[in-house]
């Protein structure tokens, strides 16, 4: 299985550097100078190897410079390009309360009297947080939780289950 870690959102000057959209807790590993990226083109199931050149902050997200991207047109060439790492090299948390996307996704939703609100289809990485897109379990619309402990006291991997405890409204469908 893969994970995006990063997506390119455009390019920046005329010299070949990428906007990334940063999706990883570790953008400094993942962008380090050297460090060989696997990146997929939109609609596109080939995967190239790209080495990362340089890459720094900008505006809450990072502009990546990779070998052989030396100008605008072939750095525009690469706009929604995502970056992917084999969730197989990643190394286990050590931190009991935090969770890669992956494993989130697919978990079984309910409320604090079992009963069933639907599954996580996709974490949502936002400027406010993140939130777990749930598909909901009687009409299939989309419910948007923010992934906070207030509200999601409770993850268990190992049973396929997350337990919220949402704020009166936030289930509504309106």
């Amino acid at each position: 299985m893969e994970l995006v870690v990063g997506r390119v959102a455009k390019s920046h000057g005329v010299r070949g550097e990428l906007v990334v959209e940063v999706r990883t807790d570790e953008p400094e590993l993942r962008f380090a100078p050297g460090a060989v990226l696997r990146g997929r083109a939109p609609r596109s199931t080939d995967i190239r190897s790209y080495t990362v050149e340089s890459a720094r902050d900008h505006s809450g997200r990072l502009l990546v410079r990779l070998t052989g991207v030396d100008d605008r047109t072939a750095a525009d060439a690469l706009r929604g390009t995502l970056f992917l790492v084999d969730t197989a090299d990643l190394p286990p948390s050590e931190d009991p309360d935090e969770f890669y996307d992956h494993e989130l996704e697919g978990l079984t939703v309910r409320l604090p009297d079992d009963t069933v609100v639907g599954e996580v289809t996709e974490v949502l990485h936002s400027a406010a947080g993140e939130l777990l897109s749930i598909r909901a379990a009687d009409d299939g619309r989309e419910i948007l939780v923010p992934f906070v402990t207030a509200i999601v006291p409770t993850v268990s991997i190992a049973e396929g289950l997350i337990v919220i405890d949402p704020p009166e409204g936030l289930l509504d469908g309106e």
